[in-house]
């Protein structure tokens, strides 16, 4: 058995050969640790963290994950409002945080508004059947059960009695 290796012609030469196999070995090794935009959906990860999907709204366009540090992204098309129950949620057009089994934590871009304040939702937290949200000194618990479905931007889960009053509205109005 004959073995041949050849060095390069030039030490240039021979410093971009070593570069660019560091350069080909670093970026393969990243990949996995980026789920963005892969097969999965945003709401097929938050179960896989066992949260609900209802937890975003529909609409979310993009988002990126660190498996390793848990570090999330997401894009939503625009900042998103609606009504659930005695509270306004805000979910702005971008949505950072740390995701982990059972735990948000590290939110940004979320936020509920109570009496006349805007607070931030900074961590959300499953115990057994309740979620646990947090806006830092305060929290409130909810069934999970609550979160079964996504909250459409603008109507909440009250989107078909929204359609349905200006399907009634225009017949009013209409001339004919």
């Amino acid at each position: 058995m004959h073995l041949s290796f050849s060095f390069p012609s030039s030490p240039i030469s021979f410093a971009m050969s070593i570069l660019s196999a560091i350069f080909l070995f670093l970026i393969s090794s990243i990949h996995p640790i980026f789920a963005a935009n892969t097969n999965s959906t945003v709401y097929e990860v938050l179960q896989d963290y066992d949260f609900p999907i209802g937890l975003l709204p529909k609409g979310v366009t993009s988002y990126e994950l660190n498996t390793s540090t848990g570090k999330f992204s997401l894009r939503l098309n625009e900042t998103c409002t609606f009504k659930i129950e005695s509270y306004v949620l805000k979910y702005k057009s971008k949505i950072t945080g740390v995701i982990e089994k059972d735990k948000l934590s590290s939110l940004s871009g979320i936020q509920v508004k109570v009496l006349l304040f805007w607070l931030s939702i900074t961590e959300v937290i499953r115990n057994d059947d309740e979620l646990e949200f947090s806006v830092g000194i305060a929290s409130a618990n909810f069934p999970i059960g609550n979160f079964d479905e996504c909250p459409t931007c603008g109507c909440g889960f009250d989107c078909d009695d929204v359609n349905s009053r200006e399907i009634k509205i225009n017949r009013l109005v209409s001339s004919s």
